[in-house]
């Protein structure tokens, strides 16, 4: 998660995911670092405006080291001008999508440090989707067009966690994260485990803010977790969910108990510690594996994982460790 950072302007986000549907017999290409638009193949020329990092640009022509390009800057602003092309990566470009990729990834890791450079993050953002977008044939579209997702998904749930509207407890009273992004990574690439994460994050979308010390939402959560990593057994966090199904059912197990349900309590149990075994002998390899046997241990000893000093409330579907 990165640190200190607010969602994107909505018409920034309308920029980078534009496209120019006119423009599809002209080369795409994305500045790597900020370019001025002039008026002229000069760079003395007046200055139109700039394009940022990622920015999708069309090259109509070009000119010596120049590149006439058109680029969107704003929802109602397209400019149309010159920008110097030593910064300029294209589909022609050698190698261009590992490039893009890299700068992407060396901008992401600057807006994970605490005093990263600033705008980092959207930098990254802009620039991940600019791999999928020019080279979308490329080994590393996939990827990049999640980690754009991912990033982009991060930000908007900062915001969106912290509106009154993120503790109600059914999930569709609450504004959620835009899906539409994930669901085009899964919808682009199936099959591969960028799909699955993108799934994965999905979820968010589905959790209660607050379970009120009730059965109801840990039920409905678990249920959720449970069919992710039954529908998808090969992805890089089936482990996670089920984990986080084995969890809530612990929970379950003192909730039942409040509500006078023993004949539940003992069937949360039993989903408990199966969901929690399941992850030691399908997952062996996996880092949850440790949590799944502390689970196990604290279940099967009768050690209550909710509701002991905890108000019965919970952020994100419940307080997981």
């Amino acid at each position: 998660m990165f640190r200190s950072l607010r969602a994107l302007p909505v018409f920034a986000m309308a920029v980078l995911f534009s496209s120019f549907s006119y423009a599809a017999d002209y080369e795409h290409a994305t500045p790597v670092r900020l370019s001025p638009i002039h008026l002229t193949p000069d760079a003395n020329s007046a200055k139109l405006g700039v394009a940022d990092a990622g920015h999708e640009l069309v090259v109509l022509e070009t000119s010596g080291d120049w590149l006439h390009v058109q680029a969107k800057i704003s929802e109602e602003k397209l400019i149309t001008g010159w920008v110097p092309g030593k910064a300029i990566v294209g589909a022609s470009t050698p190698q261009g999508d590992q490039i893009l990729f890299g700068e992407a990834a060396d901008s992401e890791e600057q807006a994970s440090q605490r005093h990263g450079r600033r705008g980092a993050a959207q930098d990254a953002l802009f620039l991940y989707y600019s791999v999928y977008q020019v080279f979308p044939n490329s080994p590393l579209a996939a990827e990049a067009a999640y980690r754009a997702a991912d990033i982009r998904w991060q930000l908007e749930k900062v915001d969106v966690m912290a509106r009154p509207s993120a503790k109600e407890q059914d999930a569709y009273l609450r504004q959620g994260m835009d899906e539409q992004y994930m669901k085009e990574v899964m919808k682009k690439f199936p099959g591969t485990k960028w799909a699955d994460l993108a799934a994965f994050h999905l979820i968010d979308n589905k959790l209660c803010g607050e379970w009120l010390a009730a059965s109801k939402c840990p039920t409905k959560e678990a249920e959720v977790y449970e069919k992710y990593a039954n529908d998808r057994p090969q992805s890089p966090t089936a482990p996670e969910a089920l984990y986080r199904a084995a969890w809530r059912h612990s929970a379950l197990i003192e909730i039942y108990k409040t509500e006078t349900q023993p004949k539940k309590s003992a069937e949360a149990k039993e989903k408990a510690i199966a969901d929690a075994q399941k992850i030691v002998t399908q997952y062996a390899q996996s880092g949850w594996v440790t949590r799944a046997r502390d689970l196990l241990f604290l279940v099967q000893q009768g050690i209550p994982t909710y509701g002991v000093g905890e108000s019965g409330s919970s952020s994100g579907g419940g307080p997981v460790p």
